[in-house]
Order: C-alpha cells, then structure tokens, then sequence
C-alpha cells in the first residue's frame, strides 16, 4: 500500500493557539502537529508536517513532493486564494490531493469565498477546525488504499 504522505500548511498557521481563536479554535500548531501523527500512525500511514509563510518555499515543497510521496493534504491558507503559482506547482502533483480549511471560507470576507485550487485537488474539507486535518487524513489513507 502507498502510505507516504505530506501535510503542508501556508501562512500564519504556525500562529495557531495565538490569532482569531474564533475562527480557528485554541488548538497550537504543535498540538495540531502532533494530532496528525498520532492519527497517522494509527492508520499506517507515514506523514510529513510542513508549514511555511514564504510562497515560493510552498511551490518548492509542492514539486519536491511528486517524487516522494503519495499523496497530499495542503491548507494553503491564505495563498488558497492569491497564489497562481501554488496552483500550478499542485496541477502537476498528479497523486491525490485534499485541499483544507479550519475555517468556512464561504461564511467570510468574499475575496476568501475564491479558492484558485479547488479545480486541481481531488476534494476539500473545511470549517471543521482542527478536525478537518483528522477528517483529511483518514480521507486519504482510504484513497491510498484503492
């Protein structure tokens, strides 16, 4: 089975705990970290957990990735609804990918109800908070196992 996987998160979400705790729960970054290993590993599964606010390093991660992994999970955060770039760089991933969102960008400002990656990823889960990353990786070991 193909279990090799990457969690990349865009920017400001290595604030978690400290911003918009209305919007995003009290959860940390290293709490929420460590939750998708330990559901990763409880599913077989081995993940990779990245964040950066640097657009261009999430290009690199992204391209870097066709080669050694099998699938992806991104929360581009912000880039989700600026970032061409991020968008091409996931075109040609070509393994599954789930886009996500601890918020509903639908239920906030309308430049956020925009997602410039939804046509290139398989699915995408939102406003679910911290639970959408659980929900996300057992959506993708499921993938994987077909």
């Amino acid at each position: 089975m193909n279990n090799k996987i990457i969690i990349i998160n865009g920017p400001n979400i290595n604030l978690l705990g400290e911003r918009e705790q209305s919007q995003y729960g009290d959860i940390t970054f290293k709490e929420l970290k460590e939750n998708c290993i330990d559901k990763s590993k409880e599913l077989n599964l081995d993940i990779e957990f990245v964040q950066s606010n640097v657009e261009g390093e999430v290009v690199n991660l992204i391209q870097n990735s066709r080669k050694n992994f099998d699938g992806m999970i991104i929360n581009a955060a912000a880039f989700t609804h600026t970032s061409i770039a991020i968008r091409d760089a996931l075109s040609v991933f070509k393994k599954p990918i789930i886009e996500l969102h601890l918020s509903n960008i639908y239920k906030r400002e309308e430049f956020r109800h925009k997602s410039l990656i939804s046509d290139v990823v398989d699915g995408g889960i939102f406003g679910l908070g911290a639970n959408g990353y659980i929900l996300a990786i057992i959506a993708m070991q499921k993938i994987l196992k077909k």
